[in-house]
């Protein structure tokens, strides 16, 4: 297979810089690494801002508040507020989003199952320079 060729198969139609641009737009959502573990969270069901923010280790308040906007903004996650004293606010992944867990399911998958080889090819690349 061809370098064009493989290209083609993850955009279908790679001349066009429109079809480009809008996998790299994805790719940047949701490879992000706070917005792939968000969603890993919320996959399990619907979590108040501090229950995400505690399973997740370094994650802070700020970092944690631009995901879930972004996530939010992108049809990806929804926010529900409900009339309580104090407020309660709930955070959930919506089908869309939960149609994401596969794909990165996928992905961290062929990560974890590829980590020798990166680090061995780390390796050889460093001790080469």
């Amino acid at each position: 297979m061809s370098g064009d060729e493989k290209t083609s198969v993850i955009v279908k139609d790679h001349r066009d810089p429109e079809d480009c641009r809008a996998v790299v737009e994805v790719l940047d959502r949701v490879g992000d690494k706070w917005t792939v573990m968000v969603v890993g969270v919320l996959g399990s069901g619907p979590l108040r801002f501090n229950a995400i923010q505690r399973a997740i280790p370094g994650l802070s308040h700020r970092m944690l508040t631009i995901t879930l906007r972004a996530l939010e903004r992108d049809g990806l996650v929804d926010r529900h507020a409900y009339p309580t004293s104090p407020p309660k606010v709930e955070y959930e992944l919506t089908t869309f989003g939960h149609s994401l867990i596969g794909p990165l399911s996928v992905l961290a998958d062929w990560a974890m199952g590829n980590r020798e080889t990166i680090v061995a090819a780390r390796a050889r690349f460093d001790k080469n320079r």
